[in-house]
């Protein structure tokens, strides 16, 4: 069988890849640190299609989950040929010198480290077999920078960044690395950035269509499955509206 996992799985761009490889007919590792919710779509996905879905609930952030996670696996599962890493977020929206240390730690954790830990473990098994896809989600924000999007800014940087180094790394062993770097898309993003404020969350995308989650599944079910010498190396999608991190059109 072929198998896809996806972080980050329980909202958002991650559920909404579950769904797309899953209608394709791949069974999926999906992980998330809200149980329930992987739970209640690991049911909808089996109901729906032919295809079996085994959850793992830990925070990318804590390596010893995550190892433990992966040593936990049945064999069945051991052998994944996509990772998506999907897990990130950002939290506050400060200039530098008023930023929150604890918002900072959590960026930095979750976006960056949480992908290194996943993928070093992921990877093994790849290597061993010469074959497998990494796809990592990046940012427009990991292009640009803009004001009081600091940290978040750095650490999206720093995945584009690291998915250069993880191709040249890998290339010697027919591992494919795709960094698809999204623009403004209307998810739970904007909720968490300003922490519960549904209201300044929703005027971030008021005036102007932004890209929703399926957007972006589509464009990394392409990436995925490309022929065996195409590689998509870098992906940058934006609604029609927006021209860079800074200028969109509100007609």
């Amino acid at each position: 069988m072929s198998i896809v996992l996806i972080t980050g799985a329980s909202s958002g761009f991650g559920k909404a890849c579950a769904k797309q490889f899953a209608a394709a007919g791949y069974d999926l590792l999906l992980n998330a640190r809200r149980a329930d919710r992987l739970e209640a779509l690991k049911t909808e996905l089996e109901s729906a299609y032919p295809i079996k879905v085994y959850t793992m609930p830990f925070d990318v952030r804590d390596n010893s989950a995550v190892e433990a996670a992966f040593n936990a696996l049945p064999e069945a599962w051991t052998q994944i040929d996509i990772l998506i890493n999907n897990a990130g977020l950002a939290v506050g929206r400060d200039a530098f010198q008023d930023g929150d240390l604890a918002d900072w730690e959590t960026m930095i954790d979750t976006n960056l480290k949480g992908l290194m830990y996943v993928s070093k473990v992921v990877v093994k098994g790849m290597i061993t077999r010469k074959a497998g896809h990494i796809i990592n989600v990046s940012s427009v924000a990991g292009q640009e920078v803009y004001p009081q999007g600091n940290l978040y800014c750095a650490s999206k940087h720093a995945v584009t960044a690291l998915s250069k180094g993880m191709r040249m790394d890998l290339l010697p062993y027919g591992i494919k690395v795709t960094n698809v770097s999204p623009g403004l898309a209307e998810t739970e993003f904007s909720i968490v950035r300003f922490k519960g404020d549904t209201e300044k969350a929703a005027k971030v995308y008021e005036g102007f269509e932004a890209l929703k989650p399926e957007d972006i599944a589509d464009v990394i079910f392409f990436a995925a499955t490309r022929p065996a010498h195409v590689n998509l190396e870098e992906i940058t999608i934006l609604p029609t509206a927006q021209s860079d991190s800074r200028t969109v059109f509100k007609g």
